[in-house]
């Protein structure tokens, strides 16, 4: 609006130079989806940003327990076989008449 009443002005002849503004209007230009900096280049992000890294932290940490519950579980069944088999050697020798027995 500014721009159209210096253009009429100017068309009128009346001596106000174009290129004398008080002010300049530019256009803000981000790409789609820029929300600030992002927290990799040393950004803090916003809040969307924290909120959404905190909801994948947490995603990952349960992964990672139930991993964890599943190794420790499959350890404990080989810690029983073994014993199992160590048992079984126990008997075997006895039977036979091993070592010292």
């Amino acid at each position: 609006m500014y721009r159209q009443a210096l253009t009429k002005v100017a068309l009128r002849g009346t001596a106000v130079p174009v290129t004398s503004r008080a002010f300049s209007v530019t256009a803000r230009v981000s790409s789609a989806g820029d929300t600030g900096a992002p927290p990799k280049t040393g950004g803090q992000g916003d809040a969307f940003q924290r909120r959404e890294k905190a909801n994948e932290d947490y995603a990952i940490k349960l992964r990672e327990k139930e991993k964890l519950l599943e190794l420790k579980k499959k350890l404990g069944e080989q810690q029983a076989h073994l014993k199992q088999l160590s048992d079984h050697i126990d008997e075997l020798t006895k039977e036979q008449g091993g070592e010292h027995n």
